[in-house]
Formats: structure tokens, sequence, C-alpha cells
């Protein structure tokens, strides 16, 4: 189906989750315009924090491109996926390549990234330490237990000298591939619980989205991963479109519009300056993620 005549079938409304994410399609009398396809509907994008200030300047230089937007807040990422196949968005824009490979490989799914955004750095805290070398030997980490998160945590602490990892570790390694002979042991605890847990353990990996309301910033991090290295090529954040739409002018201009000046200057400044600002085109997203899915199946 087109996105057009899908438009043709949504309703046009605005939708705010606000403690869950609950969408849902139905029949809509509104007509596509002739032409190039702008102007012919709004464009469902699901994102996460529609609130904030780099989607008010995405949405302003959307209008200024004539495409009309309709942000979509997405308050539970397991849903956010599968309500895109089902033609509920039009496009999102919340993940990483590696989540998005594992959706891909659960679900038998085909989703595909149409541009990227950018890579957050993922960083090593700790309120009893001030470097590396002052973390004991048998001392506790906490990481993110979260899959995706998870394997990049623990890559992080590999990098510190912290842990060792079973044949060098991968984007899909958990806490059973730490080697006894690591330095010290990682505790798994929900993403929103590291920043907590710095008060009973040695350092946590704490994800950038919980920084400023835990009073962190990124610059108080021991270590932080290369967003610019090959290692950090699965965490690279993407703009995400079915693959019948993969080629859509519409979406692709959405990934274009999010390199737009003033659209990387809110994301920079809401993220505290560490987005590092990615231009992957969409053929090389397309080969890491089918590279990340390979590696998902052969571990499964």
């Amino acid at each position: 189906m087109s996105r057009s005549t899908r438009n043709r079938l949504l309703t046009v409304t605005a939708i705010a989750a606000v403690t869950t994410f609950a969408l849902s399609a139905c029949g809509s009398g509104t007509d596509a315009a002739s032409g190039d396809g702008k102007g012919d509907g709004k464009l469902r994008v699901g994102v996460v924090g529609a609130a904030d200030d780099k989607w008010a300047a995405f949405t302003k230089e959307a209008e200024a491109e004539g495409l009309d937007i309709e942000l979509v807040d997405l308050q539970d990422y397991t849903q956010a996926n599968p309500s895109l196949s089902q033609g509920q968005l039009d496009a999102n824009q919340f993940q990483h390549l590696q989540f998005l490979a594992g959706y891909n490989v659960d679900a038998d799914d085909d989703l595909t990234p149409i541009g990227a955004t950018a890579v957050y750095p993922l960083g090593l805290y700790s309120s009893k330490h001030d470097s590396l070398d002052q973390i004991p030997a048998g001392g506790q980490v906490a990481v993110p237990n979260d899959p995706t998160n998870l394997a990049r945590a623990l890559l992080v602490l590999q990098e510190a000298g912290l842990i060792e990892l079973k044949d060098g570790g991968s984007a899909v390694s958990t806490e059973a591939d730490v080697l006894p002979s690591s330095k010290v042991t990682v505790t798994p605890v929900a993403a929103e619980q590291t920043p907590i847990q710095l008060q009973s353990v040695d350092a946590s990996i704490v994800n950038n989205d919980f920084l400023e309301d835990s009073g962190l910033s990124a610059d108080d991090a021991l270590l932080q991963d290369d967003p610019d290295s090959a290692a950090a090529e699965p965490y690279i954040n993407v703009w995400v479109a079915r693959a019948e739409d993969a080629d859509d002018p519409d979406l692709l201009q959405l990934a274009e519009i999010s390199h737009s000046d003033a659209v990387v200057a809110a994301e920079k400044k809401q993220s505290g300056g560490t987005a590092v600002i990615k231009k992957n085109t969409p053929e090389e997203l397309q080969k890491i993620l089918t590279g990340l899915e390979d590696d998902i199946r052969a571990a499964s």
C-alpha cells in the first residue's frame, strides 16, 4: 500500500500518549493531493520526547519544506516498530541499528533504515572513584540489562580494562560472556536504575537519557566509547520505514531535515554536546543492519 493511499485511510488526529502507547487506525475521507506527494496528508512520525526542543525545530523545518508532520510520542518502545509495520505510523525515529536488528529478527520483519541521525557515547560513571585505576579488583559495576545496551556496556567495560569477554565480545554479548579473569563483576539492572546504583556499586554504565535527571554530566564519565569507531556502528540512531516505503521521497526528506543546522544545533544542545551527527547513506545503514541481523541469528 502506498503512503498516499494509506494517508487517506488514517484519521488525522493529534496523538499524545501520556501513560501508555496506544495507536489505532480508522477511516478518513481525506483526499491526497496530486503532484509530487507533498501535502497529501500528515506524515505520522513516532518519536520519543515529542516536546523536546529538537522536535520543535524539526517540525518547523519540515513545514518550511512543505511537509505536514504529526509527531506521535512513543511511551512503550515495544510497540513502536509493530505500529510502523502495521501502517499506524509512516516512519519512526527513536532507535539505533542494534535495536532494529533485534526487532526484525524476533518479529521476522524487514523494517528498513532510511537515514542516520547520531551516535550518543555510552559512559561509565562513579560516585566513589575519580579514575578507572581506583576501581578495585573484585569491584562491582552496574550495567543496563536490556540486550542491546547490555552488550554495548560490556564492550565499554572491556575497553576500560575492567572485564574480559569471551571471544573478544560482540554486539550480542551477555553477562555470561564475562570471563572469570575479569577485574570486576557486573550486575545487570534496569537501565533507569543504573544511576541509582551508583550509591552502592563502584561504577555504573548510564545511558545519556538518564544523565540530566540524575544530576550527572557527560563530562563526569570515567570513560566513553568512541562514537566514530566501527564498534559504535550498531548504535547509530536511524530513521526507519517499511521496506516498501524506503524510497518514498517525503520520508527520505525527513532524514535530510534532521541534518539541517537548526535541528543539529537543538540535538547537540539537548544531548549536552555529546551527540555525534552521522550521515551514513541508507545503503550503508542497511549493510550494517544485515550484518547485525546475521549475528543475532547465529547467536540464537
